[in-house]
């Protein structure tokens, strides 16, 4: 016991805390102004029956107003027990608290008053049930059936759910934690993981990079480990350790490759934590431990380019982090072009395109049905949950902007450019004016005649795709093209369709371009030829699923109701709750999701909720 807390008390930043002087952030209580967190020490116990994290926070404090003596912090659906505070004397003392009404969006703002300055302050507290940013699984609902799970994600605001914090992008904060769960149960963090190689039902965590609060992270479950490379490796329940392996071992190349590009990988280690199915996102960029969904694991690395993605982060995301949320395609947008520029060097050009022009098309569609003024890539949320911020707009409009500033300067100037960006802003928080001004001064500037500044503000302040935007073509898809149209004329059959050497990306085109009048001879010969119904792609079967809802093809529900009830991913049965409710299956749909909304995280829930409501 006594080590365990001398390692907490010496395991102190490495790399200073940041914060954002210009950022200003609609969606947090936290008084930066005057005081901003330095470092976090967190001591936690992981209670499964009670579905709560339970302990306290330690917050290392930087003070700027010599006048303020009070610590704003942001929490939603937390109990807060007590406060104590470090004087300068060196004691503790007893801090007056209070926790006002809950906002929808922002939570409850915690104010915390003290008779001098803290050098720290504590708060001992516990989350509940209903924390918008865990989830609570029981043995049934993972895969190994014999033990709990429970897993964090705090992006973009819950983290305040489950850490009394200053739960803004706009700063940066280092962190140790000592987290207890049960002898059985091994826990991992966004965090220097070799103390939870023992499982011992006691781990200590060491992040001496200073990271904004979205990225601290935690999961807990039956998880074993298996190293991939000297530098990557998988935690995973035993049931997916050895696929995922499998899946995945081209990450130590996406590293090596990235390195050699953008500058040497900033975190140590590079892990993989395979999520329950239950699991809302393809993945998080969680630093040091990406979360990953399982349902990437299709057997054929067709759908590593997620991989790829969240391992850019740890450049654009991570390193180098967005200031506000409406600045979120300072992430995402470098990411999505980074993540391409990966899969590249990794798997060649073809295949690069290809997922270009699946995105661009996928982009394409969605600008038709979302608000004109949220198609900007420089958002105005307007007081709404940052979450509406997460559209195909910061990052395929992202990635288009920086690909046409490629195309327009050559990859002889841009790389360098790009290069020189994560190094400048390296650890730190940035705003889309911050950016802008680099851009100008760095690019534009430097290469005077190329672009204008007027282009640039259009693509960023702008709503929509500029006239002159990329619109990546793929050879292969073209052939994809010519053969479908053979076979919609009935002048080949499906059996003749050239499918022994599509990709699921040949395969995902094909699908997403049929006629959504597609008759049902044809769609039965389709699912008689490929068993497209019974599809072990998740992507692949989302897509025909998409196309047989709005084609009112019968075959698909018991299939369709397996896939709804056994993955949460949202990309993956939203858009079909959406399409079901269209096509008057409303009902058949709402039945299903009352037997899966347990087992979907509350993300998930909230925005299924919102349909069935509407």
């Amino acid at each position: 016991m006594q080590l365990k807390t001398l390692f907490l008390s010496l395991a102190m930043a490495g790399a200073c805390a940041q914060v954002s002087a210009n950022a200003v952030d609609a969606h947090t209580y936290a008084n930066l102004d005057d005081v901003t967190t330095t470092h976090l020490l967190l001591d936690l116990d992981i209670d499964f029956d009670d579905k709560q994290l339970e302990g306290f926070v330690e917050h290392t404090l930087d003070w700027h107003n010599a006048s303020s003596k009070t610590l704003l912090l942001d929490t939603r659906d937390l109990d807060i027990d007590k406060v104590l505070y470090q004087a300068n004397d060196g004691r503790w003392y007893q801090a007056n608290f209070t926790l006002a009404k809950r906002n929808d969006v922002k939570g409850s703002k915690l104010t915390i008053t003290f008779k001098e300055q803290a050098k720290k302050a504590r708060i001992y507290y516990n989350s509940r049930p209903e924390a918008s940013g865990l989830q609570w699984l029981t043995p049934e609902q993972t895969a190994s059936k014999t033990q709990p799970f429970m897993y964090s994600q705090s992006q973009a605001i819950h983290a305040r759910s489950w850490i009394p914090v200053q739960d803004t992008p706009a700063m940066r904060v280092t962190y140790t934690a000592r987290i207890q769960t049960p002898k059985d149960i091994r826990a991992v963090m966004s965090a220097d993981n070799k103390d939870a190689l023992y499982k011992d039902g006691d781990y200590l965590f060491n992040m001496p990079q200073a990271i904004p609060p979205y990225l601290i992270a935690i999961g807990a479950g039956n998880l074993e480990f298996k190293a991939m490379s000297h530098q990557t490796g998988i935690f995973a329940e035993p049931t997916i350790l050895s696929a995922s392996v499998a899946e995945f071992n081209d990450t130590q190349a996406m590293i090596d490759k990235t390195n050699a590009m953008y500058g040497d990988y900033a975190w140590g280690r590079y892990d993989l934590l395979m999520l329950p199915p239950s699991f809302p996102f393809g993945g998080m960029e969680n630093p040091r431990l990406s979360f990953i969904t399982p349902t990437v694991v299709a057997g054929d690395k067709s759908l590593v380019n997620l991989i790829a993605h969240e391992l850019a982060h740890s450049w654009s995301g991570n390193l180098v982090t967005n200031a506000t949320w409406e600045d979120l395609w300072l992430n995402e947008g470098f990411t999505s072009y980074v993540e391409n520029r990966i899969m590249e060097e990794v798997f060649g050009r073809d295949r690069a395109i290809m997922e270009q022009a699946l995105d661009t098309a996928g982009l394409r569609a969605q600008l038709k049905t979302i608000d004109t003024p949220d198609t900007r890539l420089n958002l105005k949320l307007n007081g709404r949950d940052p979450d509406d911020a997460f559209s195909s707009v910061p990052y395929t409009k992202g990635q288009l902007f920086l690909l046409y500033l490629e195309n327009q300067y050559g990859r002889d100037k841009f790389d360098p450019f790009v290069k020189a960006y994560f190094n400048a802003f390296s650890f730190k928080s940035l705003t889309t004016a911050e950016f802008v001004s680099y851009l100008k001064a760095n690019l534009i500037d430097k290469y005077p005649g190329v672009i204008s500044m007027d282009k640039v503000n259009e693509w960023i302040f702008q709503p929509g795709l500029p006239s002159d935007a990329p619109n990546p073509t793929s050879d292969a898809f073209d052939k994809v093209d010519t053969a479908t149209q053979a076979w919609l004329s009935g002048s080949s059959t499906a059996n003749q369709l050239p499918t022994a050497e599509w990709t699921v990306h040949e395969w995902l085109y094909f699908l997403n371009n049929l006629p959504r009048d597609l008759s049902l001879v044809k769609m039965t010969e389709l699912d008689n030829e490929f068993n497209l119904t019974q599809s072990t792609n998740a992507e692949r079967a989302f897509a025909w699923y998409m196309l047989a809802v709005g084609n009112g093809y019968q075959p698909i529900y018991p299939a369709l109701d397996k896939h709804l009830s056994g993955i949460g991913r949202r990309k993956l049965i939203v858009p079909l709750y959406k399409a079901l409710i269209k096509n008057g299956k409303k009902q058949w749909a709402h039945d299903v999701y009352l037997k899966a909304r347990p087992s979907y995280h509350p993300l998930a829930q909230g925005t299924v909720d919102d349909l069935f409501a509407k």
